[in-house]
């Protein structure tokens, strides 16, 4: 990473703070911000093209080793190549700030490179040439394909990272101007460096008494050094500060932005949205539109169904083998809050010699001695949830969101935990994405139910069928989500 050193000018009419990175970008952002997408969309032709021709000769290698060598699929990755990489030129995917992170490329890509396949595969039925290359060597290029597309994005976000990290390139060239506190929190909150931004200089404002010295010398210092972003760092309350400075850096040619309000750092999507003539600063989204709302409805009836039924018999000689093993019922049901806070009934199946339900509930530990010799084969097997399959036809809980906690222990995380209470803004699961990463069983500390809040609030803010999907393969298959059971 780049260590920022600055030197700090007379304050004497306004504080002028000029940030040196050790290492100087050797040619301009804007040169580097095109040249970038021309290799980005090359390495996306590459890689589709590299792994059309080796797929095409690894499936006749494997399915036809003697016979002659049929038509490869090389028309067919030029064409596949041709519908991939034009819709990602035309919503800009090919951008430097995109390659910062690897998070949202695994979603984008995989729909692109499916709408792509399908129109490949109609393109050439249309044209009567399907039967002239094999199906089977098409299913390999699409698999290859798609992972070599999606190695080629990571290995170009490692590099991005590495070089924006080290200074030696930039995406922008910005500009601050506020209070010396605000400034200041900029650079150790956001480190902008580490973002592809390098930091010119900063304008520090004094005070109202000097506000126009200072913004005058801010705004001929800015025209002198050409950044091509220019941040306000100011409490947004101060309107008339703020004002002032937009006045006097609309003469530079730069865009302008406002910066960040320390209660935006709490949300993760936030956008200006405008309401015909009204415009809204758009903290939170609704969590799922009533199209997702009713798909997911309709995912867990379905597959929620066909598990009681196929599970019925494992269910039944649970609960026998349960009444066998200790004293008491083999079903309990215990208060919980769900969707939009309505308290209903959670059905498990009982794993310990006692059923609290009240306000003052205690967590089970690792060697609690409340567990039963087969409740604690239950739980490490994650059987004991099995029952909540009936919540979920009922439609107290889908199959994936996050876990309903006793109501004791939400009603003191709510008070503790910021947006703790946005988890009940979906239906609770029998699983979800805390669980799967490990954050499950006891939360004897916040810092434990602070981990697992965020990774519920992640799965919140984006969630899809295949994503539930995925977190229910690794319920099942993932060693993580049989850890801390308890």
């Amino acid at each position: 990473m780049a260590t920022q050193d600055y030197v700090t000018y007379p304050r004497k009419a306004g504080s002028l703070v000029r940030w040196r990175g050790t290492a100087t970008p050797i040619v301009s952002p804007a040169v580097v911000r095109i040249v970038f997408s021309i290799v980005a969309a090359a390495c996306d032709a590459l890689a589709i093209l590299a792994s059309a021709i080796i797929t095409w000769f690894v499936y006749h290698y494997l399915a036809y080793p003697h016979a002659p060598a049929f038509q490869p699929v090389g028309a067919q990755g030029y064409m596949m190549a041709v519908l991939f990489i034009v819709p990602n030129m035309m919503r800009r995917e090919y951008m430097f700030p995109n390659y910062l992170t690897f998070r949202s490329h695994m979603r984008r890509t995989v729909v692109l490179w499916n709408v792509a396949f399908a129109s490949t595969i109609m393109l050439a039925f249309l044209a009567k040439t399907s039967a002239e290359f094999s199906r089977g060597a098409m299913l390999f290029f699409y698999v290859g394909g798609l992972g070599s597309v999606l190695l080629m994005r990571l290995a170009l976000v490692r590099i991005v990272a590495d070089r924006s990290g080290s200074g030696s390139v930039a995406q922008k060239r910005i500009y601050l101007v506020g209070f010396e506190e605000e400034i200041q929190r900029f650079i150790d909150t956001y480190k902008p460096w580490d973002i592809g931004m390098r930091v010119v200089a900063a304008s520090v404002l004094r005070g109202p008494d000097s506000l126009r010295d200072d913004l005058a010398l801010a705004a001929a210092s800015a025209r002198v050094l050409r950044p091509e972003e220019v941040f306000i760092l100011v409490p947004w309350s101060n309107q008339e500060t703020i004002e002032a400075c937009i006045g006097a850096f609309l003469r530079v040619p730069a865009a302008i932005h406002l910066g960040p309000e320390r209660v935006l750092d709490r949300f993760r999507d936030v956008h200006i949205e405008r309401i015909g003539n009204i415009s809204t600063l758009h903290l939170v989204r609704r969590p799922l539109s009533t199209l997702e709302v009713v798909t997911k409805r309709a995912f867990d009836i379905v597959i929620g169904s066909l598990a009681l039924i196929l599970l019925s018999p494992l269910l039944l000689l649970t609960g026998l083998a349960i009444r066998l093993d200790s004293k008491g019922p083999a079903l309990f049901q215990q208060r919980r809050y769900g969707f939009n806070q309505v308290p209903f009934n959670i059905i498990k199946f009982r794993s310990m010699t006692t059923m609290d339900n009240g306000r003052t509930i205690q967590q089970a530990t690792a060697n609690d001695k409340r567990i039963t010799r087969l409740g604690r084969i239950l739980r490490r097997c994650n059987i004991d949830e099995l029952p909540q399959l009936i919540n979920v036809v009922r439609g107290d809980m889908s199959l994936v969101g996050p876990r309903p906690h006793a109501m004791a222990h939400d009603q003191h995380y709510m008070h503790n935990i910021a947006l703790y209470a946005r988890r009940h803004n979906v239906k609770p699961g029998i699983t979800g994405w805390a669980q799967v990463n490990g954050y499950r069983g006891e939360t004897d500390t916040e810092e434990k139910m602070q981990a697992r809040v965020e990774h519920d609030l992640t799965y919140i803010d984006n969630w899809s069928l295949w994503f539930d999907i995925k977190i229910m393969l690794l319920t099942v298959f993932s060693r993580k989500a049989y850890t801390n059971a308890g």
